[in-house]
């Protein structure tokens, strides 16, 4: 987990997360295993996006550097990475083409393409939100720029709804396992760039960002 709150992210930090990631990934591989990389640069601050995307670089470069030195299978694992996106305080907000943007090239300069897929983490972004960036990501530029699979693995962004439609009733259980149902069907038409907007949700448009949040 990098921050970008302050002007310089440590070398030194990026690089001992990177060897991390690296050395569990490894690890995984050993035990036949599919490793998820999950390097992730929080959302919580003012930091433009144009500041998310040089971290996010600066941090997807450093894994891939040290997972190569690691001697680590790419074709056997996945990348869980945050979307380019401002900071939660940022007063300029970016609109799904402009967070597809600097994801793709993000991505595009650091990442192999020998790596199987992308499975993005939601990082504090709204249900909606996290629909409609990935389906901006995946509509974004030619197949050529975009080798790797481009999916979800959301927790937050999956789960808002669905809890709050279930309040811990049984008497809930079907409704909240219809807004479950509504969520995964609208990240299944982002992953395809097909996705309008158009399904509601208990909870979908909420914030779901939680400020400093401990993993």
């Amino acid at each position: 987990v990098s921050r970008t709150i302050k002007a310089v992210v440590s070398t030194q930090s990026t690089g001992e997360n990177a060897y991390t990631l690296a050395r569990y990934a490894t690890i995984c591989q050993q035990h036949g295993l599919v490793p998820i990389v999950e390097p992730e640069v929080l959302c919580d601050g003012t930091h433009t996006l144009e500041r998310c995307q040089e971290v996010s670089e600066r941090v997807f470069a450093a894994v891939y550097k040290a997972c190569l030195d690691h001697n680590l299978y790419l074709e056997g694992s996945l990348l869980k990475p945050n979307m380019v996106t401002p900071g939660m305080q940022c007063p300029v907000k970016a609109t799904p083409e402009q967070v597809a943007c600097a994801t793709v090239t993000a991505l595009s300069r650091t990442v192999p393409p020998a790596v199987v897929g992308v499975t993005f983490l939601s990082g504090g972004q709204s249900e909606e939100a996290a629909s409609q960036n990935l389906n901006a990501i995946n509509n974004f530029g030619d197949k050529a720029r975009k080798p790797w699979a481009l999916s979800f693995s959301y927790g937050r962004a999956l789960q808002a709804s669905v809890l709050k439609a279930w309040q811990g009733k049984p008497e809930n259980v079907p409704a909240a396992q219809n807004e479950l149902r509504k969520r995964a069907y609208a990240n299944h038409m982002a992953c395809l760039g097909k996705y309008h907007g158009d399904i509601e949700g208990a909870s979908a448009g909420d914030s779901l960002f939680i400020a400093n949040h401990q993993y």
